[in-house]
């Protein structure tokens, strides 16, 4: 009887429940086409003073770039937009179950939501379909890859935490005739955009927060707020850049080792310092310029590159003041012969002396031995009647030897005392070398200060 009833009743409102069983049927039962103005071109309400009811949802499926120079954020976001067009309902009992259907998004009205935050159009094409149920309820699903400005705060670069804002609004509907609302809360938009997260750059996903603010009279606007806060990934900066500038003020303390009396120690500090204003370019081209505080990085590289110079600065004082004494010790040789150039003088004297006596000795001796070739009669009336003389002859001859070496050795010990005076250090390079033991102390110190502040700074904020 029921089945009979309801048959009769479908005939009777010219449906036949075997024949509807297509999208068309609902299309042409809803008179709905692109020509239809009573769906495109005003806000789906059957009174104007009911306001439409947007609910929103943004989830984050990915990071792709964040430029602090330019201040920019360029995230790629899935958004879901619902809305209910009073203009549109059915029964699905009366076509074969059909409760919902996909139409172009030409067909239908859509609220004109916008980004405040962005400064380019999507560049990724919208979503061509749009679903309707049977009771009105429409839904638009779009993806968004965002060029949006984002303050960043590079004050604690690279161990930095930003927080970007994605503010949605209508561009010209008031809160009384477009009421927005979220459609997830904060903790659900985090758990889903973590589960969707594709990738994150050099960033560190932590939440998305939604904040919703309503408007207090009619003539305001509805707005929903999406905070996306991430970390930065600090590795890399911490390899290439920290360590490299570490490294360098390690050089330049190991340079105290190095002589002070050749121009190595120099030029190795200049290099070392060209070295860090090549990092400090860097440094330059990655921070924005617009911040209102300068970051730490840049105090820690400035800081770095201060001490290096002062050490630069006392490595110059310490060279001149000992080329002071190299100075007054070269005007006295031009003025007096020094004693040792004397004794110098006076050794060599003695030695050619020494060494013309000592040739004639040995000539006596070859003579002696030339003589010895004669005949032993001869010989021995030679030595009888010359004996006595030659003997007194060398005796002396020995004497005058042996004082000439006493006098050689006496100028030998005068040469060693002057050489041992002449290296002792004189008055200035000892208060140089004085001041390089202090500056190395205070170097020292005001290094392990400097760092224990710029870090403790770094984890305090």
């Amino acid at each position: 009887m029921l089945a009979g009833f309801l048959f009769l009743l479908f005939l009777a409102d010219g449906v036949n429940p075997q024949d509807n069983c297509s999208y068309q049927d609902v299309l042409n039962y809803l008179n709905l086409s692109r020509n239809n103005e009573l769906y495109t071109m005003t806000r789906p309400v059957t009174n104007y003073k009911h306001p439409t009811y947007v609910s929103l949802e943004v989830l984050l499926y990915a990071i792709l770039d964040v430029v602090e120079k330019d201040q920019k954020f360029i995230p790629y976001v899935w958004t879901v937009t619902r809305w209910n067009n009073e203009h549109i309902s059915w029964d699905p009992n009366h076509f074969c179950g059909i409760d919902n259907i996909s139409l172009p998004s030409e067909s239908l009205w859509k609220p004109d939501l916008t980004i405040e935050e962005m400064t380019e159009k999507d560049k990724a094409p919208p979503s061509p379909y749009l679903t309707i149920n049977n009771k009105g309820d429409v839904e638009v699903q779009n993806d968004q890859v965002l060029v949006s400005t984002c303050r960043m705060h590079t004050f604690n670069f690279p161990f930095d935490i930003q927080s970007c804002d994605l503010t949605f609004k209508s561009v010209i509907h008031t809160a009384k005739d477009l009421r927005l609302q979220p459609s997830d809360n904060s903790s659900e938009a985090t758990e889903w955009s973590r589960d969707l997260m594709r990738t994150q750059y050099e960033w560190l996903f932590i939440n998305m927060t939604v904040t919703g603010k309503n408007a207090t009279d009619e003539l305001g606007q509805d707005i929903i707020i999406y905070t996306i806060t991430m970390r930065r990934r600090s590795v890399l900066y911490i390899v290439n850049f920290l360590l490299p500038v570490l490294f360098f003020l390690c050089l330049d303390l190991a340079s105290f080792l190095i002589s002070d009396r050749g121009g190595e120690k120099l030029s190795f500090k200049v290099t070392v310092l060209l070295a860090i204003t090549v990092l400090q370019l860097i440094l330059n081209e990655i921070l924005p310029s617009s911040s209102n505080k300068v970051p730490l990085i840049a105090v820690y590289c400035i800081g770095i590159f201060a001490l290096m110079m002062l050490s630069l600065l006392e490595t110059i004082l310490v060279m001149y003041l000992m080329e002071q004494d190299h100075t007054a010790e070269d005007n006295e040789a031009d003025k007096d012969p020094s004693p040792s150039d004397d004794c110098t003088t006076q050794g060599k004297m003695n030695f050619h002396s020494c060494h013309k006596e000592w040739h004639k000795w040995t000539q006596c001796a070859c003579a002696c031995d030339v003589s010895a070739v004669e005949t032993p009669s001869e010989l021995m009336s030679e030595a009888r009647t010359d004996n006595g003389t030659k003997l007194m002859e060398e005796y002396h001859a020995l004497e005058k030897l042996s004082d000439e070496l006493r006098n050689v050795e006496k100028t030998l010990s005068l040469l060693l005392n002057n050489r041992k005076e002449e290296e002792k250090p004189g008055y200035w390079t000892t208060v140089a070398m004085r001041l390089n033991k202090i500056f190395f102390i205070f170097y020292v110190t005001m290094i392990g200060l400097f760092l224990a502040f710029i870090f403790l700074k770094w984890n305090t904020t």
